[in-house]
Order: structure tokens, then sequence, then C-alpha cells
């Protein structure tokens, strides 16, 4: 992993992070970084929820703050609900969280 590629950016509030979700997957996962087609760098994330009445975006949040040990009502997804692409703002301590998410980035499995 580059330092360029990487899915989160900091803001002063916390930090926002771009997720490619898997809905109706086998397990709950954050499975590494991946640069997609158009450029975009994401985290990958996989749910057994199935996407509909925003199951899978709960499960989402849920594992997130599961993975960095921070409360779910701290995550918000800001766009991309209906979508696989989702942004969220991680709300909080932005170098808390950044320390977090580089050791998650090379935890997850790959």
């Amino acid at each position: 992993m580059t330092a360029e590629a990487k899915p989160w950016t900091p803001r002063e509030s916390g930090v926002v992070l771009h997720v490619r979700l898997t809905p109706k997957s086998s397990r709950d996962a954050l499975e590494g970084i991946e640069t997609l087609a158009d450029g975009v760098c994401v985290l990958k994330a996989r749910v057994r929820a199935v996407p509909e009445d925003g199951r899978a975006n709960d499960a989402l949040v849920t594992l997130v703050a599961k993975n960095l040990k921070t409360p779910a009502s701290r995550i918000k997804i800001t766009s991309g609900a209906t979508a696989r692409h989702k942004t969220l703002l991680l709300e909080g301590d932005t170098l808390e969280i950044l320390a977090k998410l580089e050791q998650l980035g090379t935890t997850a499995k790959r």
C-alpha cells in the first residue's frame, strides 16, 4: 500500500472513509484496500445482510465500528446509501481514527 493509496481522508471532525460493499456474502469481513478501475481507493467490505430496508448499510456500520472499536453512533453513511460504493464519516478524534485505520489497513485480509 503506497502513501497515496488510502481510502480515508482526515477532516476536522473525523475521517471520511470510502468503502465498496458486497452484500449477501457468506461472512462479515473487511478484506483490505483496493483501487477501483476509476482510480478511487476503497476499503473492501462484505456483509451477510441483504440490501433491503437498509440492512446491509446497518451491517456495514456495525462491522466498521467493531473493527475500529468505536461506537456505531459515531459512523454515518454520507453518500451511496443505495450503491455499492459508500462514503462514511467517522466522527471523533481524527488522529486516533487514522491510527486505527492504518492498523486495520495492514491487518485486513487481502
